[in-house]
């Protein structure tokens, strides 16, 4: 059976009181939000954005990630 990890979201409160939320595993994604559930929703949706494009140009997906298709 595969252990699937989840995907990790950082979240910091930036100097001007915005939130940034991240995803260490990939590079450049991030998202500012007022609140933090709005940071960590918009990070979310670009980091599936970010995925699909690298399962459709045939990239290596981050380690925590390859458990996510069988195939």
């Amino acid at each position: 059976m595969v252990e699937i990890q989840p995907i990790r979201v950082e979240v910091e409160r930036e100097d001007d009181g915005r939130i940034l939320a991240s995803v260490p595993e990939l590079p450049g994604v991030m998202a500012y939000g007022s609140t933090q559930d709005e940071a960590v929703r918009k990070v979310k949706a670009i980091a599936l954005q970010v995925l699909a494009d690298m399962v459709e140009s045939g990239d290596e997906l981050p380690e925590p990630l390859k458990a996510l298709f069988a195939a």
